[in-house]
C-alpha cells in the first residue's frame, strides 16, 4: 500500500482553444515538498485549482488522501490548506479574526481554533501582530497570515500558488523555513490527542518561477504548455547535464555570445549575471574548452574565465524547454 496523500491522473482542463493543463499526473508522498515549476502560463496555477478542486477538470481524475475530489469534495478539502496568488484575508478583521472566521467556517469551535490560532501566530512569527488589521501588513507577513488561516485546521496538503512571488528575498527565505519545518517536524501539525502517537506527515505542493526555490523541494516537476515535461528530484535533474556546461566571463559579452553561438558543438548559449552558461553537446566540452578562447581573442574579445561548471535548474529547463528537448525524444528526457 503506498503512502501517496495526493494521486493525480490524466488532468486536462482547456478554456477554448487554450489547452492549460494538458494531461498532467503527478503522486505526493507523505511528508514531501513537491514543487510545480514553470514560467508564466505554464498551467501551474490551473493545476493547482484542480488539485483543489476550484476548478473541474475536463478529464482525469485527483484524490486526496485516499478521498475523489469530485466525488467526495468536502472530505478531500477537509484535508486541505490553500494558499491562493492573491492575498484574500479580510483587510478591516484584524491577524487573528481573520484566522478566526477560517477557522469558523471549517467547523472549529472556539476552544479549538482559539489556542490553535495562538500556536500558528507563534509558529510563522505574527502573535505579537494579532491584533493588527491585515490592510496594515507587509507583504511578507500578509503571506505569513495567509500560511497562518491555511494550517488553523491541520491540513494534511498544504497547495501554495506561488506564495513568495513579490515579496523581498529574505522574506522568501523566512516563509521557505516555515514549509521546511512545518515538514520536518510534523508534530506541529498534531492535534494533541495524537501528540503521544505517531504524528501524521504534513505534504507540499507548491507552484513556483523560481529555481532557487525549486532546488529546495524533495522532487520537482517541470511544466511547460500544460504538460509536466520532467519530474525528478533537484539533484537527478542537474545530473542530467553534468559535463555539459561551460562558464565563461569576459567581454565584450555580445561578442562572447556571439562566437560561442558559431561552434558546431555548442547548443545554447545563456546570459547568468555578468557571465555566460554555455551548453555543448555530450562528450564534447573538450573541444570547445580548447578552440572557443582563441576564437574570441581572434575577433577582440577577451576572456577572463573558461571553465567547466555544475549545471544549475535553469541550465536543465532551458535544455528542456528547447524545440529539440520538449517536441521529441531525447536522453535528458529518460
Amino acid at each position: 500500500m503506498t503512502n501517496y496523500l495526493v494521486q493525480a491522473t490524466g488532468l486536462q482542463k482547456h478554456f477554448g482553444n487554450t489547452r492549460a493543463v494538458e494531461g498532467v499526473s503527478l503522486n505526493v508522498k507523505e511528508g514531501e515538498i513537491y514543487g510545480l515549476v514553470g514560467s508564466d502560463g505554464a498551467g501551474k496555477t490551473t493545476t493547482i485549482r484542480l488539485l483543489v478542486g476550484a476548478l473541474l477538470p475536463d478529464a482525469g481524475e485527483v484524490e486526496i488522501c485516499g478521498y475523489n475530489i469530485l466525488k467526495q469534495t468536502e472530505q478531500a478539502r477537509s484535508t486541505i490548506g490553500y494558499l491562493s496568488q492573491r492575498f484574500s484575508m479580510y483587510e478591516e478583521l484584524t491577524v487573528l479574526e481573520n484566522i478566526r472566521f477560517f477557522a469558523e467556517v471549517r467547523g472549529l469551535s472556539s476552544t479549538e481554533w482559539l489556542p490553535r490560532s495562538m500556536e500558528i501566530l507563534e509558529f510563522v512569527g505574527l502573535d505579537k501582530f494579532k491584533d493588527r488589521p491585515a490592510g496594515q501588513l507587509s507583504g511578507g507577513m500578509r503571506q505569513k497570515l495567509g500560511l497562518a488561516s491555511a494550517l488553523v485546521t491541520r491540513p494534511r496538503l498544504l497547495l501554495l500558488d506561488e506564495p513568495t512571488t513579490g515579496v523581498d528575498p529574505v522574506t522568501r527565505q523566512d516563509f521557505w523555513q516555515l514549509v521546511i519545518k512545518l515538514v520536518a517536524q510534523p508534530a506541529l501539525n498534531s492535534s494533541p490527542a495524537t501528540h503521544n502517537s505517531q504524528p501524521e506527515g504534513v505534504s507540499v505542493i507548491i507552484s513556483t518561477p523560481y529555481m532557487d526555490e525549486a532546488s529546495r523541494c524533495h522532487r520537482v516537476g517541470f511544466m511547460k504548455s500544460g504538460r509536466i515535461i520532467a519530474e525528478d528530484t533537484p539533484t537527478n535533474l542537474r545530473s542530467r547535464l553534468n559535463g555539459r556546461i561551460l562558464e565563461l566571463r569576459g567581454s565584450p559579452l555580445d561578442i562572447l555570445r556571439h562566437i560561442a553561438h558559431q561552434n558546431e558543438y555548442v547548443e545554447d548559449v545563456q546570459a547568468f549575471g555578468d557571465r555566460l552558461h554555455i551548453r555543448v553537446q555530450e562528450g564534447r566540452a573538450k573541444d570547445v574548452l580548447g578552440r572557443l578562447k582563441s576564437d574570441i581573442e581572434s575577433v577582440g574579445g577577451h576572456v577572463d574565465e573558461l571553465r567547466s561548471a555544475p549545471p544549475v535548474l535553469e541550465d536543465v529547463f532551458i535544455a528542456l524547454s528547447d524545440h529539440e528537448y520538449a517536441s521529441a525524444p531525447h536522453p535528458l528526457k529518460t
